[in-house]
């Protein structure tokens, strides 16, 4: 059965460690203060999403988002020391939430949902994040780390998983180009999202499994 994920207003998974909160000296703002009440979190993260694709990174402040969530200042630097923080934290919870993982017995099934769900994910907030995002990542290497581990990357693992189970089942071809295909995939949606404006709709998503994936891999 396809794993049903939560929305984006539900409650967020914990995040996992990134290159800006691992080694946090002791008493900083993970440490401090009252427990963390993770719908209040997950509140100020919808909030961060949304200032995000607003007014983009460099102009997203602490100050914004506690307005855009009704909350104080002093609630957000509790959870999180820095927008950069913030906004790692808020794109990898994201992710974690949203990333379609369809598991259905069939290669094709299973690469249609994944499509069609990603693409729906993309053609939300997401997409308007990430479009904000995506100029600033050649000058803030940290940000630009945290993107590809928290926003390429898992998906191209669900990618990977998908084709080893169809491999497993005999529906891929010998020496199919499965990185080339992972690869595709993705890029496929994303460089429609920024660059050519045209819609995410059912009928691209076809053309890229029909026209794309599927001949490469069978």
């Amino acid at each position: 059965m396809s794993t049903v994920n939560a929305p984006l207003g539900s409650d967020w998974q914990a995040p996992q460690p990134t290159s800006s909160t691992r080694g946090r000296p002791e008493g900083a703002s993970a440490a401090r203060g009252r427990p963390r009440d993770s719908t209040r979190d997950a509140a100020l993260r919808t909030a961060a999403l949304e200032v995000l694709a607003e007014v983009g990174y460099r102009a997203l402040t602490m100050d914004a988002v506690a307005a855009q969530a009704r909350a104080g200042k002093a609630t957000i630097y509790r959870r999180w020391e820095s927008k950069l923080e913030l906004v790692i934290d808020t794109c990898t919870q994201l992710v974690q939430r949203n990333v379609p993982q369809p598991d259905n017995g069939a290669l094709e099934t299973d690469l249609g949902e994944f499509l069609s769900a990603f693409a729906e994910f993309l053609d939300g907030p997401v997409g308007k994040a990430a479009q904000a995002l995506v100029g600033e990542l050649p000058h803030e290497p940290e940000l630009a780390e945290a993107f590809r581990e928290s926003f390429l990357l898992p998906q191209r693992d669900v990618l990977r998983r998908i084709i080893d189970r169809g491999s497993e089942r005999g529906e891929v071809r010998e020496n199919a180009p499965v990185d080339t295909v992972v690869e595709l995939a993705g890029a496929a949606l994303i460089h429609r999202l920024m660059l050519t404006g045209e819609p995410l709709d059912q009928r691209f998503v076809d053309r890229v499994l029909h026209e794309a994936l599927l001949p490469l891999l069978r």
